[in-house]
This record gives structure tokens, sequence and C-alpha cells, in this order.
């Protein structure tokens, strides 16, 4: 077991480490694709040491794949400096803490059983949270504003080789997400046909979740940013038609808004499922608006959308004669 005392690690500065309980075996090997299983503790560099994060708490253990640009690369480094079982206290400047609050949010949204990538909301984390202000934690919002040193105590439970787990597409490197992209999508397709909504708005989500990955390594607007946007738009659209049939109204709104907001003058086909959306739920004056984008955009849905203002002028119609005599009824 090493000596207790702080060492200067790997020759990176702001980091120091500090062995809590010496780990077993050889060095394992940490090559790319390797997954990381730990347990982590973040205090802050304070008389109370106060704990921002601990991963005990929530009873799960985080998972990192070695050379997945991780958003905390430190953490990567630290790990590599582990043995099985050792517990590890480093110490760690601001210079390596600045996206610390980013990646706890992410963590925190998983513990709490909600969607960590908010993937419908189309700008990357960082753009959204100067647009916001806010992570929705008050204390990370206080780390955000002033980056501060932190400690991590690490403990490494597990490392798996590439062929030892089965990896999933977060696991995958940019290279294999890409690739995944169309088998994700040609999946979804089939599953829509067969009428298997739920399962297919699985498959769209993950591939537009792998697209938001290899973007946020792309800068905003450059082209190789915009095609992976119009990939992720297609897909997005897919599955807000999904969504449509599933009778989820107002998160199609939601996404198709999202879109128009970001692209405007392309998106015919978002105004198209929007307009559908509006006139599920009664909101005539902007489905028409809506389907006039559409005939704006692409004179050759002259027939269809035509057809679809029938049908609204149809429902509109039936949903007034039923208000009336409900009001009847009532007086």
């Amino acid at each position: 077991m090493a000596d207790m005392e702080e060492t200067l690690m790997l020759g990176v500065e702001g980091l120091r480490k500090t062995i809590l309980h010496g780990g077993t075996g050889d060095m394992p090997r940490f090559i790319t694709g390797a997954k990381v299983t730990f347990h982590f503790r973040t205090q802050l560099v304070n008389e109370e040491r106060t704990v921002i994060d601990d991963s005990k708490v929530t009873g799960t253990p985080m998972e990192v794949v070695v050379g997945n640009m991780f958003k905390l690369e430190i953490w990567e480094t630290l790990l590599c400096s582990m043995r099985i079982d050792e517990v590890a206290e480093f110490w760690c400047d601001t210079i390596h803490t600045g996206l610390y609050p980013l990646v706890s949010k992410s963590m925190r949204r998983i513990a709490e059983g909600k969607d960590p990538v908010d993937w419908h909301i189309h700008t990357c984390g960082m753009a959204n949270m100067f647009a916001y202000h806010t992570l929705g934690y008050d204390d990370l919002d206080e780390l955000m504003k002033e980056p501060k040193p932190l400690y991590f105590i690490l403990e490494l439970i597990e490392v798996q080789q590439p062929s030892e787990y089965n990896r999933e597409t977060w696991a995958l490197n940019d290279v294999e997400r890409l690739k995944a992209v169309p088998v994700l999508h040609g999946q979804g397709n089939k599953l829509y046909k067969l009428g298997r909504y739920q399962e297919a708005t699985q498959k769209y989500k993950e591939a537009v979740v792998c697209i938001k990955n290899i973007q946020t390594k792309e800068k905003a607007w450059e082209v190789p940013w915009l095609k992976l946007e119009k990939m992720g738009n297609t897909l997005t659209l897919n599955y807000c038609q999904c969504l449509l049939r599933m009778e989820e109204y107002y998160e199609v709104i939601e996404h198709t808004s999202d879109i128009i907001n970001q692209h405007p003058g392309n998106e015919g086909k978002a105004f198209y499922l929007r307009a559908k959306a509006h006139m599920e739920v009664w909101n005539e004056e902007e489905a028409r608006q809506d389907y006039t984008r559409v005939l704006d955009l692409d004179p050759g849905m002259k027939k269809q959308v035509k057809k679809e203002l029938g049908v609204l002028s149809m429902r509109m119609e039936e949903k007034n004669l039923l208000d009336k005599a409900k009001y009847k009824g009532m007086f």
C-alpha cells in the first residue's frame, strides 16, 4: 500500500492524490473501450467539506468508458492511477472542475429517473445554461457562476475490458455512433410500420442521442454540425409521427416548434406534423396557419392539405354542435 502522504499525481498540474485505502492486485489495463465502474463523493474544499454529490447515497455506482470523451476528462486520469478496491482522495484545482456542475446535473437527473439528455432541447448543454442561467439545482448554479477546487473521493470497483461487457450505445465511440444511427433509424421505421409506436420511439430517441453526442464535438452552425442537425431533425420528426399515433399531441407541438424556431424556412414536414397536432387539440387558427406554411414550402402538398383542411372544418363544426348541446343542457 502506498503511503498516506499527498503525492503529486501523474505529472498533471493542479492535482494531488492521497490514498485512503490501498487497492489489490496489479494495475488494471485501462485500454480504450474499457468500462470502469466506481463510486465517487464530491466535496467542496472548505472547513465543513460540504458534500455535493455521493453515489453511495443514490446507491448506483458510476460508469465511464475509457477514451469515450466523458465530459469530465480529469476523472479518466484519476481512475487510471488506481487499483481495484482502492479508495483515494483527489484534490483538483479549478482548471479541472469547471464542467463539473454540468456533469453533476446529468448524473442527478439519471438518479431521479429523468431523461439525462433533455434531448428535445436542441442546443447543447453549455448554450442552454447561458440561455436559462440555471441548471435547476442551486448548489450547482453557485459552482457554475464561480468554479472552485473540489475533492473527489473515488473507490474503484471494477475494470471490464471491451470484450467482457455488452456495449450499449452510450459506450460507443463517435465512428461507431455514426454507424449506429442509420441502423437505429431503419429499426424505428420497421417498428413504426408494424404499429409498434412505443418501441419505435425508443429507437429514434437512441439515434438522436448518438447524434447529439457527436454534435457536441463539432462547431455549431458549421457544415459537419449542420449535417448532423439535419439528421437529428429527420429522426425527431419520425419520433413525432409516432407521438401523433400515441396521441401525445402537446409533445409533438413542443418538438416541432423547437425545429421550426431553430431552422425557419426549411421544415415543411415539421409544420405539417404540428398542424395535425394542433388540429387534434382544437387549435383551429394555429392549424390553419401551419397548413398555409406547408403549402408555401411545398406546393406539391396541395391535395393532401386540402383534404386535411376539409377534415379540420368538419371537426370544428362537430365540436361547435357538441359545445352548443352541452351548454344548452346547462341552462
